[in-house]
């Protein structure tokens, strides 16, 4: 329903706005490059490689932003009444991977963030390094190499079932 929905909606579309869409689907949290990539692929039959290359750009693009400010927007919402539930919640999504990112710091938070499943990319990646205090940079390339895998793993899968599909259909 909602692949008839945006296939419908952009198939008519000048290709350029298929790509700036990929790219903002990219920047979505839970959705970002691991929906981005099979949609821009499969959707709007943009060639493989611009899905990654977009997808991971707008992936990485609020990730700064994520990690300079998020610590206040927490604050701010939790000193909020409609809002709290929220900052709280995400402060519980924070200390429930904080663990598993603290064992192995730089390397934890990119294999964290290289999982291709929802919850685990590079928005809850950048929540957790800012709220245990882990360093800009090391975040960056934490985030950026765990953006790459993730990628990589969700272009490859993509492909596969492309082919796999395309084998079973004669094409």
């Amino acid at each position: 329903m909602i692949k008839e929905f945006i296939v419908n909606t952009f198939q008519n579309a000048p290709e350029w706005i298929r790509y700036v869409v990929t790219f903002v689907i990219s920047m979505l949290p839970v959705v970002e490059l691991r929906g981005a990539i099979p949609i821009g692929d499969l959707a709007f039959k943009i060639p493989w490689y611009w899905c990654y290359l977009l997808s991971v750009l707008g992936n990485m693009l609020p990730v700064p932003f994520i990690l300079l400010f998020v610590e206040r927007v927490i604050e701010w919402t939790k000193k909020t009444k409609h809002l709290k539930k929220l900052g709280l919640w995400l402060e519980k999504k924070a200390a429930k991977n904080t663990p598993k990112v603290q064992k192995f710091e730089v390397f934890g938070l990119m294999l964290f963030v290289a999982i291709p499943l929802p919850m685990t990319g590079a928005w809850t990646g950048a929540l957790v390094a800012a709220l245990t205090g882990m360093k800009f940079r090391n975040s960056i390339i934490s985030i950026t190499g765990g953006v790459l895998i993730a990628g990589a793993i969700v272009t490859a899968i993509v492909l596969f079932a492309r082919g796999a599909v395309g084998l079973l259909l004669g094409y």
